[in-house]
């Protein structure tokens, strides 16, 4: 009795705190110390692609098809990319590795789609370049010598003008009127965002804003080697040939880890900072396809699904009603208990529902009941062998608890497998469905379990069989 009423006890609270979580679009916690937030949690249902609508987005990796795209590089660069796409202030980004080269992106609800296009099409290739004793304007488009076999190794080379981008650095001079090559300079990488482990905001000595950054281990030895035979020259950052900085190497740095100086206001020190952050590709890639999904169709989805949600929990609920009686009403309250647990947990993970996501949350509905009718026709079989209600209570569960158990976990697996497949070949539709379906057997097997059986000897300890048989459909 002690342990009935601890479980009622605690089912009260989750049902309490599941129905505030659902009803609430932002939930938060005061420090009663201070005053300050202690917790806060935007609780609002997060819709994916095919709901809210938005932009899709097929990325490749920007190598020669010969090449081996290292799978842990690749899933770096997805990471990567999604934070910068957040840093654009996306939210609810859905990015999966598909196949071993090509990353699908998902952005719902995007306002500005172009400005996503264009901020992904950058490969995000972030260089250190020698510069030597001339600086180059930031914002200056450049040649590398990134990808291709350096024809020099002090800094500069000419090539044809047919095969080559325009000077970054070259003097302003009248555009001949005919020649067949024009010099174009060529500026050695150093070293690539690769090599880079993190970059922040730090002060100088003289407590001015600057990027602080660290190195890897190759990348400390490529520093060093380089900045101690190179002091008061030039090292420029390059994002996407790109210059973002020009920084003056002012003494060796030797411990894998260093300082940019400059002019920089906080905004700018920590806008440099993103980008050397989010620059550090060791993949680079780019944009192969692009489509933009219109939300009409989600929000007529969304209306059909909560329309065949709300028609399949209420078959359910007459169902249970009408065969198990007064045993089905209370597992009927206990499927509600199961609605809030599970619409909660969705928006506290938070999982971002689509519409196939949806699909197996109603689906897990009618599994959810699956564990009561075991449980109610092993208790309805001990009932007929002369038990009495707690006696067939306890029995009806320990005996139907191999079925349960057994059928379940096959279910599990099958959500596993699924979810290791929608990861693998970024099938985003087959891994929410997955998602919410696994999500929906974990919290049926505890209401199963816990709050159906807790109900049960709640409501049934304390009446007699004999009086009130048809009650329980006997």
């Amino acid at each position: 009795m002690n342990r009935n009423t601890n479980w009622l006890i605690i089912i009260i609270i989750l049902f309490i705190a599941s129905l505030w979580i659902d009803v609430s679009k932002k939930i938060s916690f005061p420090n009663p110390f201070n005053g300050q937030t202690l917790f806060s949690r935007n609780t609002d249902v997060r819709l994916g692609l095919d709901l809210r609508g938005g932009l899709q987005t097929l990325l490749e990796a920007d190598v020669p098809a010969t090449t081996t795209v290292n799978s842990s590089d690749l899933a770096i660069t997805r990471q990567i990319l999604e934070n910068r796409a957040n840093a654009l202030g996306v939210s609810e980004v859905v990015m999966q590795t598909a196949g071993e080269r090509r990353i699908v992106a998902e952005f719902p609800g995007v306002s500005n789609p172009e400005e996503v296009v264009q901020s992904l099409q950058q490969t995000a290739l972030l260089e250190f370049v020698d510069f030597g004793s001339n600086p180059v304007a930031v914002g200056t488009k450049i040649e590398t010598d990134q990808g291709t076999t350096p024809a020099s190794t002090n800094g500069t080379a000419t090539v044809p003008a047919a095969t080559a981008a325009p000077a970054a650095t070259a003097a302003a001079t009248q555009a001949p009127t005919a020649a067949p090559t024009q010099a174009t300079t060529i500026y050695h990488t150093v070293m690539t965002g690769a090599d880079l482990k993190e970059a922040h905001v730090a002060t100088d000595r003289l407590s001015q804003p600057a990027v602080g950054f660290s190195l890897s281990d190759n990348g400390a030895k490529i520093f060093s080697d380089y900045t101690s035979s190179h002091v008061n020259q030039y090292l420029g950052i390059v994002l996407d040939k790109t210059v973002i900085s020009a920084p003056v190497v002012n003494t060796p740095i030797t411990d894998g880890s260093g300082i940019i100086q400059g002019k920089f206001t906080a905004d700018e020190a920590n806008k440099l900072a993103i980008q050397l952050s989010y620059g550090a590709l060791p993949v680079p890639v780019k944009v192969v396809e692009s489509r933009t999904v219109g939300a009409t169709l989600g929000e007529e989805s969304v209306r059909k699904s909560l329309l065949a949600g709300m028609i399949g929990l209420g078959v359910v609920i007459l169902f249970m009603v009408f065969y198990y009686r007064l045993p089905g009403f209370i597992a009927d309250l206990a499927l509600i208990v199961y609605a809030l647990l599970s619409l909660g947990l969705f928006k506290m993970i938070p999982v971002v529902l689509t519409l196939p996501g949806i699909a197996g949350f109603i689906l897990s509905i009618g599994m959810a009941v699956d564990a009561n009718i075991l449980i109610f026709e092993r208790l309805k079989e001990e009932l007929r062998a002369g038990r009495n209600l707690r006696q067939a209570i306890d029995l009806g569960w320990s005996r139907a608890w191999p079925s349960i158990r057994d059928s379940n976990t096959s279910s599990l697996i099958t959500c596993l497998i699924l979810y290791v497949f929608g990861s693998t070949f970024g099938a985003s539709m087959v891994k929410g469905f997955s998602v919410t379906l696994a999500l929906g057997i974990l919290v049926s097997l505890f209401t199963a379990i816990i709050v159906t059986r807790t109900f049960l000897h709640t409501v049934l300890d304390n009446i007699k069989l004999s009086d009130h048989p048809r009650w329980f459909g006997l």
